[in-house]
């Protein structure tokens, strides 16, 4: 369910292909951006930097949209644009005028932006404000600004109401209020007719009935041990065999206990993780487990190393920790901002940040894209991170769990 709150906060990690706006919205929204630059070299570096994939998530919120461009340096650029929101007396009128027009309704039900309210939803030259953390000093936008409004432009070819949120409004409130007033226009519009109409009274409708109760569902069987496969020439390892059909009858009673398969969407190397995982941690050294971690690991084309790695982080974070030891991001603008005062000012200082990454000599902060940060450690000065300790909300408490 979507609540007003988080209807008003969009991020879109997965942007359209290209550069260049489609619809005339799209392209009115460009060129409210380049017309208030005389830098027609810049505009083209932005476009190219737009097309190549610059760009990294867009988060939209009233009256700004943010994201990370990539430029010359390692580390991305923060760069907004900034639109000006509708007053509650603007958006009255406006939702007002939609409402009573049924084209402009069915345009933006369409999602369209309606050609009747083009004048106050559309930003003019002036409208569009750019921000950018890079050093280019000249007139604005910079060529990372560029990048991002053309990078938005096909946001808004795709998704109008990503103009609606820049200017105040969330898709389900607004939709909600439209319905509303639509309805009192038809009731106001429409004569009462002195007929009869087909229908069953309202206290039927609503009348409880008994109905049969449910049958008992069936017991769902005991789980046991697999037999062991004999020791046989060419038979199978006993141990992978005897925990592969265990695997096998614990996803089966699950299925008839809940309906659901519980490792149902996982990769052929994160199944290999999580029945690696399935083996208690004080048995890293027996024979049997370094003989599954290495069969395993060359069904996945992996090393026993990583297979161990990646066992650390499953058991850190489960399918999540290992998104976070396997896959570097650029989060949206924020947690960074935040992470890195709160650390020096506890005394845990200085971190070197990279993209979703915070690191330091025998620390490392990582932020999933759960919104946890997962710590890692290495030995003083060397790049070999391993998870440790559980994740949390505050970096503060993830980077202590493991002391």
């Amino acid at each position: 369910m979507i609540t007003a709150r988080d209807d008003l906060r969009r991020t879109f990690d997965s942007l359209p292909a290209g550069a260049g706006a489609a619809s005339w919205w799209g392209r009115a929204w460009v060129a409210a951006l380049e017309g208030r630059s005389g830098d027609a070299a810049r505009l083209g570096r932005g476009r190219a930097y737009a097309e190549d994939g610059h760009v990294d998530a867009v988060t939209v919120t009233p009256g700004r949209i943010v994201a990370y461009v990539r430029g010359s340096r390692a580390r991305p650029y923060r760069t907004e644009l900034a639109l000006t929101v509708l007053t509650e007396e603007e958006w009255d009128e406006l939702l007002e005028d939609t409402a009573a027009q049924p084209a402009a309704l069915a345009a933006l039900l369409e999602r369209e932006v309606p050609q009747a309210l083009a004048d106050r939803l559309l930003p003019g030259v002036r409208d569009l404000v750019p921000h950018c953390s890079c050093p280019d000093v000249g007139r604005p936008p910079c060529k990372h600004a560029a990048a991002l409004c053309y990078r938005a432009a096909r946001l808004l070819d795709e998704d109008p109401f990503v103009l609606m949120l820049l200017r105040g409004r969330g898709e389900r409130d607004l939709l909600d209020e439209l319905a509303r007033r639509n309805a009192a226009h038809a009731a106001r519009e429409r004569p009462v007719a002195d007929v009869d109409l087909p229908g069953v009274p309202a206290r039927a409708a609503v009348h409880r009935t008994a109905r049969a109760p449910l049958p008992a569902p069936l017991d769902a069987p005991a789980v046991g041990s697999a037999p062991a496969y004999p020791d046989e020439r060419g038979a199978p390892d006993p141990l992978a065999l005897d925990q592969l059909a265990s695997d096998a009858a614990a996803r089966a009673h699950a299925l008839l206990a809940t309906g659901e398969d519980p490792i149902a969407g996982l990769t052929l190397w994160q199944d290999a993780v999580r029945l690696a995982t399935a083996q208690p941690p004080t048995s890293g050294l027996a024979a049997s487990t370094r003989a599954l971690y290495r069969d395993l690991a060359a069904a996945t084309g992996r090393s026993p190393g990583d297979l161990a790695r990646a066992v650390s982080a499953w058991r850190q974070g489960g399918s999540a920790g290992l998104r976070v030891l396997e896959e570097e991001w650029d989060p949206p603008a924020g947690p960074f901002d935040r992470a890195r005062p709160a650390l020096l000012a506890a005394g845990r200082g200085p971190f070197r940040p990279r993209r979703n990454r915070l690191s330091g000599r025998t620390s490392q902060l990582r932020l999933g894209r759960d919104g946890l940060w997962y710590a890692y450690e290495s030995e003083p000065d060397e790049e070999d991170w391993w998870p440790c300790g559980p994740p949390s909300a505050d970096p503060l408490t993830a980077l202590a769990s493991h002391r």
